[in-house]
């Protein structure tokens, strides 16, 4: 399962709080959701933290949104080892400060040896970054760029595609999120602005993904249980 966590800026201007205390309240939101899918047999969870676009913003919310990480990387941590997550972080990390760097690299190996859900932090990242870096490396150890290829050689090579994407804050696009990954993924929008999204719209989230039927380019015939007639 992916998310684009959306909507923490809005939630915070709302009621009249710095855009901070809107990604502070999603740093919280996160927390739950690793839990709640946890609980609920997800095995893989891969969150949209930071954008490649979003160096774009307004200075001040950039340089909180990293104070904001390396302090969530102290206090964290340790509470997510022991609950057997084990930490990715996915991006270019050239852009980020030795201090960041470093934190994520030590967040990583103090949870490697964990198996219980992998979370995926995607980071200064963006889908078309993913698929020019694999061509690039591929390009350069002199392979073949095909289909399969690139595939091994993306930055989310270590966890299967995800098969559920969910966006929160209203808003109906990928974004630059998990291009090539999304490709069969099944797409849920939620209106609520992310520091609103608990345990129940996940839930609901679920539900509506269960409802679906997954084809993959088959007909409903050649994927239903043997008797069943497709609706």
């Amino acid at each position: 399962m992916a998310i684009i966590m959306d909507g923490n800026g809005r939630w915070a201007t709302r009621r009249l709080l710095p855009r901070a205390a809107g990604h502070k309240k999603g740093v919280d939101v996160l927390r739950s959701c690793v839990r709640h899918c946890g609980e609920r047999g997800v095995r893989v969870l891969t969150v949209f933290a930071f954008s490649s676009e979003n160096w774009n913003r307004p200075a001040d919310e950039v340089s909180s949104l990293m104070e904001l990480l390396a302090g969530a990387l102290a206090r964290e941590v340790p509470q997510l080892k022991a609950e057997g997550v084990r930490l990715h972080f996915v991006g270019d990390r050239a852009a980020l400060s030795p201090k960041v760097r470093a934190g994520l690299e030590q967040a990583e190996a103090d949870t490697a040896c964990n198996d219980q859900l992998v979370l995926n932090v995607c980071f200064n990242y963006g889908g078309r970054w993913d698929i020019a870096q694999a061509a690039a490396r591929l390009a350069s150890r002199g392979e073949s760029i095909t289909e399969a290829s690139l595939d091994s050689a993306l930055a989310l090579a270590h966890v299967p595609h995800p098969d559920l994407v969910i966006r929160t804050g209203g808003e109906r696009r990928l974004s630059n999120f998990l291009l090539w990954q999304a490709g069969y993924a099944e797409l849920y929008f939620s209106d609520k602005l992310w520091p609103e999204f608990d345990a129940a719209a996940l839930d609901e989230a679920f539900a509506d993904y269960a409802s679906r039927e997954r084809r993959f380019g088959k007909t409903s015939e050649q994927v239903l249980p043997a008797g069943e007639v497709a609706g």
